[in-house]
């Protein structure tokens, strides 16, 4: 029988990164599929079901209670009053720490009559490195860490008419393998948020109670800290997810940008092996543990994206203020980076940045959509590498920009040189990746240099790039405004016209909220207001129909097919960039683009922005009311 990937999307989390519990709705542990007690890459606990005179509670439901606590509710219909109301009813509160998980189970009486039970919590674990749980296989490999439980779990409980008792059991972990630490808080603000849609500062709140569970640093990185992809297959650095998700965060604060700049820069390639996909000046894709098996390398450089991100996030950070000395400290990874872009990117020289895995075990396609069969032509067919996609020709042409700028503000030489070699970058997507009479760009360019013709998200990251005409510009956002593309709760990856359109395919399809994020953010920036309206509104409802925690991606159903979206069911969640994209929705409502070196702010809010506070700007906190930015220092003035 086939294995099968086991499902995440009726799975509730509660996380302290890197510890992360996965029970069911009802708060039970059990011994299928991907739920569990995962720490650093491994699960540490496998059941932990709780019973009350050998029967299940019944749930009534759960919410969360903060960044790491969740509460499950139920009841034991079968003790105290026979009567149709429940007279006992379990509160299962859980804390999880780093390293840890602490329970409170309440069991509280309003019956008329005394009550005795035996209460038990069945636990077991089974040490399975978090790889082999994803693959639905069974594995006799083990992690090695220590796992303790405190204290026996069973209790015999009496309560009086009117009486609760609290019980308490833990768990801790020592694993001196572990390669993700947790990180410092502090790292940035947390706004407060008024809107006339009462979804906005729902979202927001959760998604910043989320990040704030999702701090991670290492061992070697002296407290900087970054952002773990996401739950729970990802809770690690992620160069791509990372730099994304900080740079999101920017409105309010540079700490977290900074901290991610120097992990990723402590580990920037300086050699070149096919094995793990490292060049000199690389920025690297993945990092995990490496005493357990697993299908990459544990250092990873499989990207094509993530050394331009890790340049733009530079060049942003400076613009949003933070300190030039600290910004100077990494010109030489600036310039190594760069070096990559201008060595070892393009290793066809056709002048267009491409990936190719000559190994055959490592990672097909290393854009974001990254799935095997992402890359397809309108008829259907997969395309063959090396693939050069479109959003990476935008990536490379804006940190070519951004790398000549800041090498120009640090006195560095070859900033003319770099905003030339963006030029004729420009020219070259021009003439070749314009498709279908000229309606969109073509989502990449295969082995064959031949445009695969399909219409994809990815070319509304081109937006705000500087890569286009504002011409061209107004065509991508005409593309990606049909129903084809915008009819969803969210953007779709793929249009429903093109043949290899489903709506649960992982990245043919579906919805991504960083994506539908950063898509309207461009078409914000270029006055596109009704389309990226129209995609804010199909991320506030998604947001609602999943207790507004954004998942990694959710189907991309027509919205008059379905009045809510649906699941994908094996998205992770909480998910690093899913959640700021909440932030970037709402610096994009604002319509805040800061330029510091310059003494410039620029505000241009869209129609119903809302009030928000607590927002940083060269470190100083700002507050927008709706019309007007307050707070600023007197060396930036509004543009």
């Amino acid at each position: 029988m086939r294995p099968l990937q086991p499902l995440l999307h009726d799975l509730v989390p509660t996380i302290a990164a890197p510890t992360v519990a996965l029970s069911g709705a009802d708060g039970q542990i059990r011994p299928t599929g991907v739920q569990g007690v995962f720490h650093a890459d491994g699960r540490v606990l496998s059941t932990a079901v709780l019973r009350l005179d050998d029967q299940e509670p019944e749930p009534i439901g759960y919410a969360p209670a903060g960044p790491g606590v969740t509460r499950f509710v139920s009841v034991a219909r079968r003790l105290g009053d026979p009567i149709a109301d429940p007279t006992i009813r379990v509160i299962r509160t859980r804390r999880v720490r780093p390293g840890a998980v602490d329970e409170e189970i309440e069991i509280a009486s309003t019956a008329t009559v005394p009550v005795t039970t035996t209460v038990t919590v069945e636990t077991a674990s089974d040490l399975a490195p978090l790889e082999v749980v994803r693959s639905g296989r069974q594995s006799g490999a083990r992690l090695d860490v220590t796992v303790h439980l405190d204290p026996a779990r069973t209790w015999q409980v009496s309560l009086a008419p009117g009486q609760s008792v609290v019980l308490r059991w833990s768990l801790t972990v020592e694993d001196p393998k572990a390669v993700m630490f947790p990180g410092p808080r502090g790292e940035w603000s947390r706004p407060s948020v008024r809107a006339d849609d009462r979804r906005l500062p729902r979202l927001v709140d959760r998604s910043l109670d989320d990040l704030a569970a999702l701090r991670l640093t290492t061992a070697i990185d002296d407290g900087d800290t970054f952002l773990g992809a996401g739950v729970p297959w990802y809770l690690t650095l992620f160069g791509r997810d990372s730099l994304w998700a900080a740079r999101m965060l920017l409105p309010l604060g540079t700490d977290l940008a900074v901290g991610t700049l120097r992990v990723l820069a402590r580990r920037q390639g300086a050699k070149l092996d096919p094995e793990t996909g490292e060049a000199p000046g690389k920025i690297m894709h993945e990092l995990r543990r490496s005493d357990v098996h697993a299908s990459l390398p544990a250092t990873y450089y499989g990207t094509i994206d993530a050394t331009l991100l890790w340049i733009s996030l530079l060049h942003d950070t400076w613009r949003w203020g933070h300190d030039a000395t600290e910004i100077a400290a990494l010109m030489p990874q600036l310039a190594a980076a760069l070096a990559w872009l201008g060595e070892h990117a393009d290793p066809d020289g056709d002048g267009f940045l491409e990936y190719l895995d000559t190994t055959g075990h490592g990672l097909a396609n290393q854009g974001w959509k990254d799935s095997g069969d992402a890359i397809r032509f309108h008829d259907g067919r997969r395309a063959t590498a090396p693939i050069a996609l479109a959003e990476v020709q935008g990536y490379a042409y804006r940190a070519a920009l951004d790398g000549a700028a800041l090498l120009d503000a640090f006195d560095r030489p070859g900033g003319a040189r770099w905003r030339q070699w963006a030029a004729s970058l420009a020219d070259r997507f021009r003439a070749a990746f314009w498709v279908n009479q000229g309606r969109h760009p073509a989502l990449a360019l295969d082995g064959d240099k031949r445009p695969v013709d399909s219409l994809t998200s990815n070319i509304g990251h081109l937006l705000g790039t500087g890569l286009l005409t504002a011409a061209e510009e107004a065509t991508v956002a005409a593309a990606l405004a049909g129903d084809d593309m915008s009819g969803a709760y969210g953007l779709r990856t793929m249009s429903s016209n093109d043949r290899g359109f489903a709506p649960l395919s992982y990245h043919c399809g579906s919805v991504w909220a960083h994506d539908t994020a950063i898509v309207a953010a461009g078409l914000a920036r270029g006055g596109f207001t009704a389309e990226a309206m129209t995609l804010f509104d199909g991320l506030l409802t998604a947001a609602e129909t999943f207790d507004f925690r954004l998942p990694e991606l959710h189907a991309g159903d027509s919205r008059s097919d379905l009045s809510r979206p649906v699941a994908y069911p094996a998205a992770c969640h909480p998910q690093a960039w899913s959640a700021a994209a909440a932030i970037l929705m709402l610096q994009s409502w604002i319509g805040l683009t800061p330029d510091v070196p310059s003494g410039v702010i620029h505000l241009n809010p869209l129609p119903g922005a809302p009030a928000v506070s607590g927002l940083r700007i060269a470190g100083h906190e700002v507050n927008f009311d709706g019309t007007a930015l307050t707070g600023l220092p007197p060396t930036l003035r509004l543009a």
